[in-house]
């Protein structure tokens, strides 16, 4: 969904778990969809953590605590490793997700999420422990993340880092563009370039 991205303030939703792989974010079997549908790929996020063989809810996994909300989802080292399928940001981003904060994440993946309007913000590893270890403590704590300025707030702390994005990704979210809509907005300086440069 394309959304222009400035400052988010959310609660988040902890997920401290290491290597969580693109097939455990959208198992193989959801590929075959001939749909892009938001809802569909959002609705089977982690599908086989959330439900149980028989169908219904596991009420173990974090998704399905009522306590955890919000938009920003708080993961474990080594993020989105695994098989390059576009479709794992896809369900990232139709559950609802508008930040994934991780201390490492596969290259491919991270870019599938900048692409899907989804910021990934790389942490130490001593700044990820301290998120978890507040949300854990009261499932209301708040993170901010401003853009702009390329910093992440632990709001229980008052506790920041800094992180990297490359500039033009930094641009494409800060005004709801895709790379097709970049081009087009940039279409008169490309022409203009054409005459000049014939």
């Amino acid at each position: 969904m394309k959304q222009k991205f400035n400052v988010i303030t959310s609660t988040c939703i902890p997920l401290p778990m290491e290597n969580v792989d693109t097939d455990q974010i959208i198992p193989a079997r959801f590929l075959k969809a001939t749909t892009r549908e938001e809802k569909f790929f959002g609705d089977n996020l982690f599908r086989d953590w959330r439900y149980n063989a028989d169908g219904t809810l596991n009420n173990d996994f974090v998704l399905n605590n009522p306590k955890y909300s919000g938009c920003i989802l708080v993961a474990g080292k080594n993020f989105g490793s695994g098989s390059s399928r576009e479709h794992a940001a896809w369900a990232i981003a139709g559950y609802g997700f508008r930040v994934v904060i991780s201390s490492f994440f596969a290259d491919i993946h991270k870019n599938n999420e900048l692409n899907n309007f989804v910021l990934p913000v790389v942490v130490s590893e001593a700044f990820l422990a301290e998120l978890f270890a507040s949300i854990d403590a009261d499932a209301k704590t708040e993170v901010e993340v401003d853009l702009p300025n390329q910093t992440v707030t632990n709001k229980a702390t008052g506790r920041s880092e800094h992180f990297d994005i490359n500039a033009y990704k930094k641009h494409c979210l800060m005004n709801g563009l895709d790379d097709i809509d970049f081009l087009v907005e940039n279409k008169q300086k490309t022409e203009q370039w054409e005459q000049a440069n014939k």
